[in-house]
């Protein structure tokens, strides 16, 4: 019965070493070779000096545009040339394709890794430690010196456990073995094992699961930060689309209105020839017709490069694909304005905006931050109160079967007990820490109250220019159909001798420079609304914007 239970415990004891040292080897294989991407590749750039020491010149000659062929009509079409874009297109363009959208949506992934980092500190780690040492020691006797040879191998596994309480819990399995030519050595070979469990635990100091989940916490607000500022990001991103369409808009109607305006010149250019050639005007009035006809001319160009200007700040914002900014492509909206007059309460925008703006949410995540950092650093500022606790069994034996045989049996158990106490004297870094946090915090209230203030104020300055906008549009309006009675007056007068060339073209720039007013009222008045919007820290329009952070292939499981 005994042979049976002694070769029951040597089977078991085996198998427990063997699944020990195996299970080892699988989480060796398993977290320590994780397979990078190879795709990375390392690569060192090394500039010349001269690139950055030497200025270089802007040969125009060379930039000189190449004649361009007579395009084949057999060749495969190019971009259109003109392509409508609604309001909602760009939005929804900008959102998918925007370069600085792109660069701020990968970093909501970026700070949720930071968090699985800080999460990480509390996995289990496994350790193992192999070695093997040959020595052969002089020991002096009697007759002459001789050697003392001893061969010793060890083994050790085990498992480290972080515990959320600031404690450390170790499993430890060790293996021993010792040949020596000692002739008092009574098992030779013999075989040592050690089975322990330690634990150690900071009883003040770095105590508690608030003290050690601390850098958690802070990684989490930090997460929600970034994503407070990428959906600022985001709200900044449409309000420029919007502001540029509008823009946009108004600069095509500015070159329509300068076109026509040239056109009536070139009327008049026409009238005042007629007039000279049948006699009743005199040479002078065709003068003053051309001249006023290359004016108009002029006005046309300074339109047509606005124009061209705010086609390339849209196409840059919406980065779509075949509308680069170098494609000659033209861009027309096709979304009109449709001014409607608001009787807005303003202490309700304020309220809105004071819930909704982005920068308050942040500001007040990162007085959570300083509250959580006040928390820890009185923490850190106590005494450091470390107790350990260990409790070891042992084993040995002539073969490494005698010796897990004996551990297994428990007959030498091994208990022991420690507590350290460090106490700084003055402790002066740890208060002065704790201080900076307390000082940081106050800084973030008054930082609070500041952006309140300036939001209101951003709101309320909206509401005034918006309703300001609105008052330019009637104004612009009404001047338009007064200039525009005038002109047609004077072209009247012109026709009946009383009136010379230039009265008709002032009165025209007069009636030109009144629509012209009154298109950008309209688009200012639009603005006005966008503006209005992103001082509420909201977006005009029906639909909601949802996004969603890009997280990057990485191919790391």
């Amino acid at each position: 019965m005994n042979n049976q239970s002694s070769i029951y415990n040597r089977q078991f004891s085996i198998v427990m070493y063997c699944f020990v040292v195996f299970a080892g080897l699988g989480l060796f294989l398993l977290a320590g070779c994780e397979q990078f991407p190879g795709d990375e590749q390392f690569y060192e750039i090394k500039i010349p000096p001269k690139k950055l020491r030497q200025v270089e010149t802007l040969d125009l000659e060379q930039m000189k545009d190449e004649e361009k062929e007579q395009a084949d009509v057999n060749e495969v079409r190019g971009p259109p040339e003109e392509l409508e874009f609604t309001l909602e297109q760009c939005r929804a363009l900008a959102l998918e394709n925007n370069l600085d959208l792109k660069v701020q949506l990968i970093s909501p992934a970026i700070a949720a890794e930071r968090v699985s980092e800080e999460e990480a500190k509390f996995e289990a780690a496994f350790f193992s430690n192999i070695g093997y040492t040959k020595t052969d020691t002089p020991v002096a006797s009697r007759i002459d010196i001789a050697g003392s040879k001893v061969d010793y191998s060890y083994t050790n596994l085990g498992v480290r456990v972080p515990l959320r309480t600031g404690g450390t819990v170790t499993f430890d399995l060790a293996d021993r073995r010792t040949k020596t030519d000692s002739t008092w050595a009574t098992f030779n070979p013999s075989y040592s094992s050690n089975l322990s469990v330690s634990i150690s635990q900071p009883l003040l100091r770095n105590a508690g699961n608030r003290a050690n989940t601390y850098a958690i916490r802070i990684a989490e607000y930090e997460r929600q930060i970034t994503d407070a500022r990428t959906k600022l990001e985001v709200i900044r991103v449409i309000a420029a689309v919007d502001r540029v369409y509008w823009r946009l808009y108004a600069a095509r109607r500015e070159l329509e209105v300068r076109k026509k305006e040239y056109d009536l010149a070139n009327a008049q250019l026409e009238q005042a020839r007629r007039f000279v050639l049948s006699g009743e005007r005199s040479q002078i009035e065709i003068i003053r017709a051309e001249a006023g006809a290359a004016q108009r001319l002029e006005a046309i160009i300074v339109a047509e490069n606005n124009l061209r200007d705010r086609e390339r700040d849209l196409k840059r914002i919406l980065n779509k694909v075949g509308l680069e900014m170098q494609i000659p492509t033209v861009l027309i909206p096709a979304t009109k304005p449709d001014p409607i007059h608001y009787e807005l309460a303003k202490h309700r925008l304020v309220a809105t905006a004071i819930e909704n703006r982005m920068e308050l949410l942040e500001l007040e995540l990162q007085i959570a931050e300083d509250i959580s950092t006040i928390d820890y650093m009185r923490n850190q500022a106590l005494p450091l109160v470390t107790m350990d606790y260990t409790y070891n069994i042992s084993g040995l034996g002539a073969t490494r079967d005698d010796s897990f045989d004996l551990l297994s049996d428990k007959r030498f158990e091994d208990h022991r007990f420690g507590l350290q106490l460090l106490i700084p004297l003055g402790n002066e870094a740890a208060k002065s820490r704790l201080r900076q946090a307390f000082y940081q915090r106050r800084q973030r209230l008054a930082t609070r109250d500041n952006r309140s203030a300036l939001i209101e104020i951003e709101v309320l300055n909206a509401i005034d220019q918006l309703e300001a906008n609105w008052q330019r549009i009637l104004a612009s309006r009404q001047n338009a159909i007064l200039t525009g009675r005038l002109f047609e007056a004077e072209k009247r007068q012109f026709e009946l001798g009383l009136r010379t060339s230039t009265d008709v073209l002032d009165a025209q720039t007069k009636f030109a420079d009144a629509q012209s007013a009154e298109i950008l009222a309209l688009a200012e008045y639009q603005i006005a609304l966008v503006d209005l919007g992103y001082a509420t820290g909201t977006l005009l329009g029906a639909a909601k914007v949802q996004w969603k952070p890009i997280v990057p292939e990485s191919g790391i499981k």
